[in-house]
C-alpha cells in the first residue's frame, strides 16, 4: 500500500474559536460543517486483503472490518486511509442509521468513496455526543429528506450532510447527556448480551444429551432422513395476480431463526388462484434454503409454526413433513440439521468445497441418530422452557429500547 503522492495527508484545519462558531445562539445549533472536517489521505492499495477493509453497520451497531468471503477478494482500488476515533458513514445506508466512530480496531482502516470520513473538532464537540445524536429520529429523518437518487439508492451527498444543522450544547453538557444516555445504553447492551446466552442453550443442551449427531457417540439407531418424511419443493409465483392473498416464507426470512411462530412481517402476495394444498405448510413443517448465491445459506433449516394462518414457501426452498410414528420430534430433528457437523457433512457432499444447490435426493441420504421419543421430548419441553425465557428478555429490550429512544430524544431538542 503506497500514498498516491509525497505529500502529506490533509490534516484538519485548527480547530476554530468556539465563540466564532457560526451558530443560531437562541437555539445553539451550528451546521456539522462547523464541527468536522473532511479527511483525505489517498492510498493505493494492490492487495486489499493485507489491510483493513470496513463496514458501517445499520442502526447504529457500528463500524466492523469487513468480512472476505471465499474467492471474494475485492479488485485493486485506491481508497481514503481513516484512523481510530474519526466519524464515517454511509452514502447509501446513512439514513438507515449506517454512521459511527472508527474504533482502535480499525485504526489504518481504507475506504472508498462511498464512505467520507471526518475528523472531529474535540474543542467543541465530544464525539461520543455526535454518536448519539446521529442516531436519533429527527436527524435521520433529516437524511431520507435530503437523500437524492433512485428508490432504495439515495446517497447522502457530504456537502448536504454537512449543511445539517444540530443542536450543540457546551461540552460540559455534552458530556453529562452522554453519561445518561452511556447508562440506558449499558442495560440495552447486557439485555442483548442475554438474548445471545439463550441462543446458544439449546445448542449446548444438544451437545449435553445427544453428543455430536454425526459421531453418534450413544450408538443410537440411525435412519436416513429420507425414511422419516416427504419432500416438496416450492414454488416460483407470479406477480401482477389478484384475488386470493398468500403469505410466502422466502431465503431472506431464515436468518439465524431455529423457528419460526409469527408470520407477520413474511411477504404477502396476491393470486388469481390459490396453490394445491400440499404447497400450503403445516405446524412442525421444516424448510430448507434449496438454492441461494450466498452458499452459507444453503441447507439452512427452519421449523414453522403457521397454525390456522394460510402460508406457502418459494421455489429457492424445500419443504420437509414428517412421516406418521417415524419415533422422531421436530424440535430434536431440527436441531441435528442445525448442527455443525450435519451442515458441514451436507454442504460438502463429498466435493471439498461448499455447494450452492441443494436437492432432494442429497437431503434424503442424512443420516439421523434415532434417540428413544421420552428422551426428545425431554429435550423439546426443556428448548420451549429457553424460549419462553427469551420471549421475555426480547420483551424487556423493546421496553428498554423504547425507554433510550425517549432520553435520546429529550437530550437533543434543540
Amino acid at each position: 500500500m503506497t500514498n498516491i503522492d509525497e505529500q502529506s495527508p490533509l490534516k484538519p484545519p485548527t480547530a476554530a474559536d468556539p465563540s466564532k462558531i457560526k451558530g443560531d445562539r437562541r437555539a445553539h445549533t451550528v451546521k456539522l460543517g462547523d464541527v468536522l472536517m473532511p479527511w483525505k489521505d489517498m492510498v493505493r492499495v494492490d492487495d486489499p486483503l493485507s489491510v483493513p477493509l470496513i463496514s458501517v453497520k445499520l442502526h447504529g451497531q457500528g463500524a466492523a472490518r469487513r468480512e472476505i468471503g471465499d474467492g471474494k477478494a475485492p479488485k485493486p482500488f485506491t481508497g481514503n486511509r481513516g484512523r481510530a476515533g474519526q466519524f464515517v458513514f454511509s452514502r447509501i445506508w446513512a439514513r438507515r442509521g449506517a454512521m459511527a466512530l472508527i474504533p482502535d480496531a480499525l485504526d489504518g482502516v481504507v475506504v472508498t468513496n462511498e464512505f467520507p470520513l471526518f475528523e472531529v473538532n474535540k474543542e467543541i464537540l465530544d464525539s461520543r455526543y455526535l454518536n448519539y445524536l446521529v442516531q436519533t429520529r429527527s436527524f435521520l429523518g433529516e437524511l431520507e429528506r435530503i437523500s437524492a437518487g433512485a428508490s432504495g439508492q439515495n446517497r447522502v451527498k457530504e456537502a448536504t450532510f454537512l449543511n445539517v444543522r444540530v443542536p450543540l450544547p457546551p461540552l460540559v453538557e455534552q458530556r453529562r447527556i452522554v453519561a445518561i444516555l452511556d447508562r440506558a445504553d449499558a442495560i440495552r447492551t447486557k439485555r442483548r448480551q442475554l438474548l445471545t446466552a439463550y441462543d446458544e442453550l439449546p445448542r449446548s443442551l444438544f451437545a449435553e444429551m445427544f453428543g455430536d449427531p454425526v459421531a453418534n457417540p450413544r450408538g443410537w439407531e440411525a435412519r436416513s432422513l429420507g425414511e422419516l418424511g416427504v419432500f416438496k419443493n416450492g414454488l416460483n409465483f407470479g406477480k401482477g395476480e389478484f384475488g386470493h392473498s398468500l403469505k410466502v416464507v422466502g431465503v431472506g426470512d431464515f436468518g439465524a431463526r431455529f423457528n419460526l411462530k409469527s408470520f407477520d412481517g413474511i411477504t404477502e402476495i396476491s393470486l388469481s388462484q390459490l396453490p394445491d394444498n400440499d404447497y400450503l405448510l403445516k405446524n412442525e413443517d421444516i424448510l430448507f434454503v434449496r438454492s441461494n448465491g450466498n452458499k452459507s445459506l444453503v441447507g439452512r433449516s427452519l421449523l414453522v409454526y403457521p397454525d390456522n394462518e394460510r402460508v406457502s414457501y418459494s421455489g429457492f426452498c424445500i419443504r420437509f413433513r414428517i412421516g406418521r410414528n417415524v419415533g422422531v420430534s421436530a424440535v430434536y430433528l431440527n436441531s441435528v440439521l442445525h448442527s455443525q457437523s450435519v451442515r458441514q457433512r451436507l454442504l460438502k457432499h463429498g466435493r471439498g468445497a461448499n455447494i450452492s444447490n441443494l436437492n432432494q435426493k442429497m437431503l434424503q441420504a442424512v443420516n439421523i441418530p434415532i434417540p428413544p421419543l421420552p428422551l426428545q421430548r425431554e429435550f423439546a419441553h426443556r428448548v420451549e422452557a429457553i424460549e419462553s425465557a427469551r420471549r421475555k428478555a426480547e420483551r424487556a429490550l423493546a421496553l428498554d429500547d423504547e425507554l433510550f429512544a425517549s432520553l435520546q430524544s429529550q437530550a437533543f431538542r434543540a
